[in-house]
Order: structure tokens, then sequence, then C-alpha cells
């Protein structure tokens, strides 16, 4: 454990002034196109998006990367500040955070996470993280001078904690938006000292929390900490932690380009040799682990493993079942992190997205996957392993611009 800070501790938010929530939040940097950020931002000179992607702001050819993008970025948000749009707490507080997506309701944490935690990974990560979007993101940070991308994190649920959560939130919240794509984010400061005092006390009793979204901010954060080391608040990096019997976790399907020189029939051949095939008269979405929809010419099938699947937490995913007994032997793409023939659809877009693929010729087949599970996610992280990418699709995302974290 850090000898020096607490795994989750107050701070105190830069967050949008009463009455200004409406013109600021907007969606994660990482899942808007420059172009689609530009269109979500006409007409709101406010939005976050101005920070996060400054390059709407200069002409449409700018490298994203370009020392002026950044430059523009702390511009947006020193004037945001100096607007009084947004607007920082004079004492520290945590936050709690409520995401409701049509029935779906999870309320979490929003602390300033230890760097220390983080390094000795008991804020534990299960990804790589590629050094050009570590570069990315640190510039950022430099740039604007604060932790502005949330890090998702989430911990075994906890009474203490939900104890505190329920007290904050049976008050009006200080931030109650709907988001145009109707997911509502819900805000309320946390600034009572004996709450401030659970809640630090209750996540230090923890062994761990677990990254689930964030890996490149959070290896950024803890680039930035290295380069300041006489700022404690650049010892901390911004997160929000839900506990893990509320986080909602999507299947991320797959699609490849070509059936690597086979026809329908010899690659269905080929895939009953480690799978069972049973035709299916509507899209096979897959209703328990290790089991797999696939759509080829226009039809769909289940799939079902004909040996079991090993015990070990990585080799056990379903995404590493299917890369290790269908994409890679029979398709021969061994690095999905880089091969162009195989791209991932988020489940949040539906079955009928991987049949659009297919039925579009520009895709040879789509795999639909059951959700990885939470306790699977965990598993991987305890053993100090890292999951194959684009295992986990989390639904629903943070705000950009609800709150951020300034480094002193």
């Amino acid at each position: 454990m850090s000898e020096s800070l607490p795994m989750l501790q107050p701070f105190a938010a830069l967050r949008p002034a009463p009455g200004r929530a409406a013109e600021v939040l907007a969606p994660p940097y990482d899942v808007l196109s420059s172009a689609e950020a530009r269109q979500r931002a006409q007409g709101k000179p406010w939005s976050f998006l101005h920070v996060s992607k400054a390059e709407i702001d200069l002409p449409e050819d700018v490298d994203v990367h370009a020392p002026e993008v950044y430059a523009k970025a702390g511009e947006n948000i020193r004037a945001m500040v100096e607007a009084g749009v947004l607007v920082r707490d004079d004492a520290p507080g945590y936050y709690a955070y409520r995401l409701v997506m049509g029935d779906h309701v999870q309320t979490g944490v929003v602390a300033a996470g230890s760097i220390a935690d983080y390094d000795a990974n008991r804020i534990r990560r299960h990804e790589f993280t590629r050094p050009d979007k570590e570069d990315d993101r640190v510039a950022q940070i430099e740039a604007v001078n604060a932790q502005t991308g949330p890090v998702f994190l989430t911990h075994r649920h906890d009474a203490a904690v939900a104890a505190v959560l329920a007290r904050a939130t049976a008050g009006a919240p200080d931030t109650d938006e709907v988001a145009d794509d109707g997911v509502r984010h819900i805000l309320w400061r946390i600034a009572g000292a004996d709450d401030i005092r659970a809640l630090t006390v209750a996540f230090q009793a923890m062994p761990a929390t677990y990254i689930a979204d964030g890996h490149h901010r959070s290896a950024a954060a803890s680039r930035v900490a290295k380069a300041r080391p006489g700022s404690a608040a650049a010892q901390t990096f911004l997160v929000v932690s839900f506990p893990d019997d509320e986080v909602n976790i999507l299947d991320y399907n797959r699609v490849v380009r070509d059936l690597n020189g086979l026809n329908a029939t010899g690659f269905l051949e080929a895939v009953s040799q480690a799978f069972t095939i049973t035709p299916s008269d509507g899209p096979a979405k897959p209703t328990e682990a290790h089991t797999f929809g696939m759509y080829l010419a226009g039809k769909w099938y289940r799939l079902a493993l004909r040996d079991p699947a090993p015990a070990d937490p990585v080799q056990r995913l379903d995404v590493s079942l299917l890369a290790d007994r269908l994409v890679g032997p029979i398709l021969k793409i061994t690095d999905p992190r880089r091969d162009p023939r195989i791209d991932f659809v988020g489940g949040i877009r539906g079955m009928a997205e991987l049949e659009r693929r297919v039925d579009s010729g520009d895709w040879a087949a789509a795999f639909a996957l059951f959700p990885t599970s939470l306790d699977d996610l965990m598993a991987v992280a305890d053993a100090g392993q890292v999951m194959p990418p684009k295992s986990t699709w989390f639904e629903p995302k943070l705000a950009d611009g609800m709150v951020s974290l300034v480094l002193d």
C-alpha cells in the first residue's frame, strides 16, 4: 500500500458552474472522431469538446497531435474558467456520480486516485498501453494542467461506501443532465467531514481496485507524476469507482474481412473441428460463456466448444478461445491489435450491426460473443496478466467536463 497517500482521496474539483452543465458536458474524447466532434460542438462554444478535441477549433487538415492542438486545449479551458463557466470548489470533497441508461443505474465515487498505488498495481490494470497514445494524454494533461478524462474504476461492493453514497444521493443533486445519447448524468458533492473520512478509510481497507476503462489515461498520469515530483496534486489522477455489482459490461464482437482463401462450405468444415455448429433461425446472440454466434453468407449459426476451456484466467476468456481456436489457426489473424483483416463492434450497436457489416460485402463473417464477466477481468488483473485487445465494452460512458482534477 502507498505510505504517502490513501488509495482514493478527496479533491477540489473544477466543474460546471450551476446551470452550465448542459453547455459543457461532452462524450469521452476517445469515442468521437474529429469530424464527429466538430459536428457535435457546432453552436456550443462551451462544449468540453473544445478542450478534449481542440483540433475542432483549428483547420481541418491539422495534425491532431500537433503542439498547437494541445496549446489550443489549454487556451480553451482557461477561457472557460475566466468566463465563469467552470468553477473550482473551495475545499476538497468526494462526489457521487450516477449514470442512468434506460433501466440501468450505477453510482460511483469520484476521487483522486493514488499514482503510487497505481504504480504498485494496487489500482490494477488488465491491458497493455501504446506509447503513442500515452504521449497524447501526457501532452494533453500538461497543456491544460489538469486531469480532465476520468478513469473508470470498479471495486468490490462495500457496505461502508454504499452507505455514504445512499446518504449523498438522498439530497438534491448539483448536476442533473441528460446527454444527447439519452444517458442521464447526475452529480452530488460529498463535503461532510465524517463522510469524507468514511470513504477514505473504506477504500484504504480494500486490497485493490480495478481499472475498467482508461488504461492510457492512467499510464499518462503516472508519467506526469514522475515529471512533477514536487506537485502533490500530480501524484494523483482523476477516477470514478463503481461497485462491481452495478457495472454494466456489454459484448465486444468481431468481424473479419475474408475467410483466408476458403469458401463458406470449407470454412464451416474447418470451424467444425473445434466447435459444434448449429444453424439458427435468427440472430444467434450467446446466452452463456464459451458459446458464440456466427453470421456467414446471410445465415446465423451457434458455436459451442468441443473441448473444455482451460483454467488459465486469460486463456479461458471467450475472446481468447475464439482467437486461439478459430481466428488464429483458421483465418491466420494472429495480431488483432494491428491486423486490418479484423475489426471490433461494441455490443451497444446490436446484432443488426454485425449483419449489416457482412451483408455490405465489405466483411466476410461476424462473431458475436458473450460479455466478459467482471470476475474474469478481476481474476486476470489479480494474476498480473493482461487481456486480449477489445475484450470489454463498458456502457454507459462517463462524460468529459463533469469534473476535472487541477494539477496545482
